[in-house]
């Protein structure tokens, strides 16, 4: 089937539409086995013997082209301004696919996300949510928080990326900046584990207040976690009625 433009995006396979392939750019943090990296059971996709190194993207270099060179002078000039040298606040800048992200250390996070909504030239007006994610792989920054910002003004969009390690899951929250993030920073607490110090109200949001553990974590077991049901147990998915 052909799109609008009459390619085939079933025979267009070239490496800039393939996701996840990176060559040997990027830094690697691990090596997956199988389609989903599982590893406690039966590979059921058909690609158990697929063998793939996932990295992460690694800094870009001047000129990034585009308007991201112009947010990105502008973001290191205000910080300038007030005193933090940019490479301080900027642990790098990341040009990948087409967008621009941000890696900031979390100790300057809070200042980062004011400036770039206030200054004139940045007015990163909207955030629209805060998403983590979890590399148990990469050692001292498993924990990842990913902030979307968008300008209304200048009609572009960004991204801004904090680690923490799982020894101490701590990211200044942005609600004070940012006051749509009240409940997506709960809800990547809830599931991830990230303490947003400084959030109002920081509670769980989906799971029980007594849940053990953070779900969307990449070590959170698959199945085997029995469940309670209006004071049934329904029991874990291995402890089923098998068919096979």
């Amino acid at each position: 089937m052909s799109d609008a433009s009459g390619a085939n995006p079933e025979k267009d396979l070239s490496a800039s539409n393939l996701p996840g392939q990176r060559g040997e750019g990027g830094e690697e943090i691990r090596v997956q086995r199988g389609m989903f990296g599982a590893n406690n059971g039966g590979d059921t996709s058909g690609y158990g013997g697929l063998v793939r190194s996932v990295r992460l993207p690694g800094p870009a270099t001047r000129p990034y082209g585009g308007w991201f060179d112009e947010v990105a002078d502008e973001l290191e000039g205000a910080l300038e301004e007030q005193g933090l040298l940019p490479d301080n606040a900027i642990e790098k800048t990341v040009v990948d696919r087409d967008e621009l992200t941000f890696h900031i250390e979390r100790e300057h996070l809070v200042r980062v996300a004011r400036t770039l909504r206030d200054d004139p030239a940045l007015r990163f007006e909207l955030c629209t949510g805060v998403s983590g994610v979890h590399y148990p792989n990469d050692k001292g920054r498993e924990l990842h928080a990913v902030y979307h910002l968008r300008s209304i003004t200048h009609n572009r969009v960004i991204r801004l990326e904090v680690s923490a390690p799982d020894s101490d899951p701590h990211i200044p929250s942005l609600f004070a900046v940012y006051p749509t993030n009240d409940w997506h920073e709960r809800e990547t607490y809830d599931f991830f584990g990230i303490v947003f110090d400084g959030h109002p109200a920081l509670t769980r949001i989906m799971m029980p207040d007594d849940w053990q553990g953070f779900p969307q974590r990449k070590d959170y077991p698959l199945g085997g976690i029995p469940v309670e049901y209006k004071g049934a147990q329904i029991p874990a998915p291995d402890q089923r009625r098998s068919y096979s």
